[in-house]
């Protein structure tokens, strides 16, 4: 594999050059790039010893106009030529930046031009990796697919006591890895998902709806894509940029969920119906605003249409996998809904637990099967929840498959 191992200014910068070794032995070819901030805590000299290649340190050259011309461009160029691109140490600096799209020096630019695989191993003071802004920066790149390898607790560079210190560089190097390793055992689905919440509106301005974030949802989607699949995302509202080469359809209630699903139902092979569709619906809503009076109000609510049920009526050999949100009874209201259903599989979570489902970069999910098996996974990121799922999926279809090779 063809990786892009940016340097970020801080301390922990000459535990790059550990990483390149690590990298190398691994099989990978590297090029390297620097901020103007690394060069103050390592010189490129030693990297370029080791990679055997030039180190890239800013967007211009200073030489010749033809050179100058050149790198001008020559972020479109690795970004197009390597695999993966990983940062280590992403400071909190280039977090920022890559979070909120800014493009000052050559690394910033290359991120953005960059659509393989991202990998981050952040490195900083204990302080300002639990900042608020770091750790939604954080928030936002986990969304958006980067893998982040978590700073280690332990003795900081400024004396202090806490996590900050960059993640160990064999470690980084296996999360490097295992990227090469990526499954195509998708290679000819059409997956179709939902993902995120509905709103249901009471009048113009006020809805029903739930806690849901998609960021569940939209994980399965890019990891089914990196697996082979053609991937169809119809999403509730959510506050989640729209994943690359995946075509996505933004819907807002339930009723325009079902009609978005019902149109490329015939082309799935596999249904993924993890979108958390509110139960209810007011049939008349008020074309002005309900005013708030001294009196009780009073909302008669239908239910919305249960498209997981409807698709199980009429699914044929399709692969159709549905989700449940539970407070109590994990496994036995699980088993009821994906049998009731008529669900291939289900993957089940409580939503009562603090740092996990709603609203969360993490998950803990039950995964269970019409054989009765269930199969646990996390808690972890649920990007890598979204890959224990689709493994699931993936060896269920190929039974399936077997099974009708033999009938």
């Amino acid at each position: 594999m063809r990786v892009v191992l940016g340097v970020g200014g801080g301390i922990a910068a000459y535990k790059s050059a550990e990483l390149v070794r690590a990298l190398q032995q691994q099989g990978h070819a590297v090029q390297v790039v620097m901020t103007q901030a690394a060069r103050q805590f390592i010189q490129p000299l030693t990297f370029a010893a080791l990679t055997g290649r030039k180190v890239i340190e800013g967007l211009f050259s200073e030489a010749s106009p033809e050179e100058t011309l050149s790198s001008a461009v020559e972020h479109i160029a690795v970004a197009q030529e390597h695999d993966a691109l990983a940062v280590a140490p992403a400071t909190a600096d280039l977090l920022a930046k890559f979070a909120h799209g800014l493009a000052d020096d050559f690394l910033s630019t290359l991120y953005l031009a960059f659509t393989g695989h991202v990998v981050l191993a952040p490195a900083m003071n204990n302080a300002m990796w639990e900042h608020p802004a770091t750790q939604e920066n954080v928030a936002k790149l986990r969304a958006r697919g980067c893998r982040i390898v978590e700073p280690e607790e332990g003795w900081l560079a400024c004396g202090s006591i806490g996590p900050g210190r960059l993640a160990n560089p064999v470690a980084i190097a296996q999360e490097i890895d295992l990227l090469g390793i990526q499954k195509k055992d998708l290679e000819g689905e059409t997956v179709l998902i939902t993902a995120g919440p509905t709103q249901e509106p009471l009048d113009p301005v006020r809805y029903v709806s739930n806690r849901s974030s998609g960021k569940m949802g939209y994980a399965i989607a890019e990891a089914a894509a990196r697996r082979g699949a053609k991937v169809v995302l119809v999403s509730g509202p959510v506050n989640l940029a729209a994943p690359r080469n995946i075509e996505t359809i933004q819907v807002r209630t339930a009723q325009e969920m079902r009609k978005a699903v019902m149109e490329h139902l015939k082309q799935a092979t596999i249904i993924i119906k993890s979108a958390a569709v509110a139960d209810y619906y007011a049939s008349e809503v008020p074309k002005q605003k309900l005013k708030k009076t001294a009196t009780r109000l009073s909302i008669e609510l239908d239910p919305t249409p249960d498209i997981l049920a409807e698709i199980g009526q009429s699914k044929g050999d399709r692969l159709l996998v549905g989700f449940a949100a539970e407070t109590q009874n994990l496994i036995e209201e699980a088993r009821r809904k994906m049998n009731s259903k008529k669900c291939d599989m289900l993957v089940a979570n409580y939503v009562n637990q603090d740092g996990i489902g709603f609203e969360s970069d993490r998950n803990e999910v039950e995964i269970l099967s019409r054989s009765g098996e269930i199969a646990h996974a996390g808690p972890a990121d649920k990007i890598e929840i979204a890959e224990k799922i689709l493994d699931q999926i993936a060896t269920l279809r190929l039974s399936l498959h077997a099974a009708d090779a033999r009938a």
